[in-house]
């Protein structure tokens, strides 16, 4: 953390009509940081400590607020708040954070959630699944967020676009790119949309989509992945 707070202490502009001091923007925006480390810990909580995740994001606060052109408005607050969730994923990447084991199980869980399909012709609860797993609750939902977790970071990936417009200054390009999700989101159905909506824009979890959706979270993690990975064919098909 001495790295982070030794850095911010450099001032560009004081706030009447001007650019925030960089001191100004960390306090200013730490919330941004707070609401990625909350969204993504229950994810990567095994493998990152929260102080950890916590500077991860402060140094891409401050990047964020060296790189922004113009004076710091809503549109910041996206930029940040991208490359805030950006960095801590990266970091994730770098330490390998889905070992065999935890990819294993997620492949465990998805085969059951077949099985159980087939035999009850029916939808599993999250109940039967976790009792044909011999799971308690609780190691259910871990393995849960888990299999959750790849197609979290594979929209996340679509949404930096391969961060090449994060990086960028023209505003335009970056507006355009937004658009660009935007339009590709708007050829899912509608429950999709509405899951992506509740998930990454109202940052509720598996547990409090189901409940707001009437299904259960292995449903709403099953439609997940199925809505990222359309997003990813509309995208190849665009590419074309």
């Amino acid at each position: 953390m001495n790295t982070a707070q030794s850095a911010y202490q450099e001032v560009s502009e004081d706030t009447s009509g001007r650019r925030l001091s960089e001191s100004q923007v960390m306090t200013q925006y730490l919330p941004l940081v707070k609401r990625a480390v909350s969204q993504l810990r229950s994810h990567c909580g095994s493998v990152l400590a929260i102080e950890d995740m916590e500077q991860i994001g402060l140094m891409a606060l401050l990047e964020s607020a060296r790189r922004y052109p113009g004076e710091y408005d809503n549109g910041f607050i996206s930029f940040a708040g991208q490359r805030i969730r950006g960095a801590i994923l990266d970091e994730l990447r770098r330490q390998d954070w889905r070992p065999r084991p935890v990819r294993q199980q997620a492949h465990e869980l998805n085969d059951m959630v077949r099985k159980l399909t087939r035999q009850l012709e029916r939808e599993p609860s999250d109940n039967e699944i976790a009792d044909a797993m011999s799971l308690s609750p609780t190691e259910y939902r871990e393995r849960l967020y888990a299999s959750q977790s790849e197609s979290m970071h594979s929209l996340d990936e679509l949404i930096s676009d391969g961060r090449h417009f994060i990086d960028n200054n023209d505003v335009l390009e970056q507006f355009s790119a937004k658009e660009y999700l935007l339009q590709a989101i708007s050829k899912l159905n509608k429950r999709e949309q509405v899951i992506l909506s509740l998930y990454y824009q109202h940052e509720l979890n598996l547990k409090e989509i189901a409940a707001t959706l009437g299904l259960t979270e292995t449903r709403i993690c099953q439609l997940h992945k199925q809505a990222v990975k359309q997003l990813h064919s509309i995208y190849q098909q665009w590419e074309r």
